[in-house]
């Protein structure tokens, strides 16, 4: 069990992302760039400043992820910011990310009408991270 978000959560996620094929044919026109996300600090929780996940995303493939600071993901021309208890649900497939963006649950920050034409990449990012074996702090 990898806890979330971590490093060690972080390469898990990337082999689950590469060992997928339906995210491999779902996002096999992706060449937008890179996609990062942010995990809203929660120190109750030890996340004790906003953490990011950078996923270089080409073509089905995932070709880097890792942890980063918050100001380094605010960089990629895709950023999705959510607090920990909505990343949470996006990995136990109790939220789906891109109505999340719809309804504000999730920020985005990059073109939404490019992430809803790989709505289905999209749905397989979510299914890759729920095959992550994740320990949740606030469940610790």
């Amino acid at each position: 069990m990898a806890k979330f978000p971590s490093a060690e959560w972080v390469a898990l996620y990337k082999d689950a992302i590469n060992n997928n094929p339906k995210y491999k044919a779902a996002a096999s026109n992706w060449d937008k760039g890179v996609v990062a996300l942010i995990c809203k600090a929660k120190p109750e929780y030890g996340i004790n400043e906003d953490t990011g996940i950078w996923l270089d995303l080409y073509k089905g493939v995932c070709r880097e992820a890792s942890l980063v600071d918050a100001a380094k993901a605010l960089t990629a021309p895709f950023c999705i910011t959510g607090e920990y208890e909505r990343w949470k649900q996006v990995i136990n497939k109790e939220l789906d990310p891109v109505k999340g963006m719809m309804q504000g649950k999730l920020k985005l920050k990059g073109d939404l009408p490019t992430i809803v034409r790989f709505v289905s990449a999209a749905k397989q990012l979510v299914e890759s991270a729920g095959l992550v074996k994740t320990e949740f702090p606030d469940e610790a």
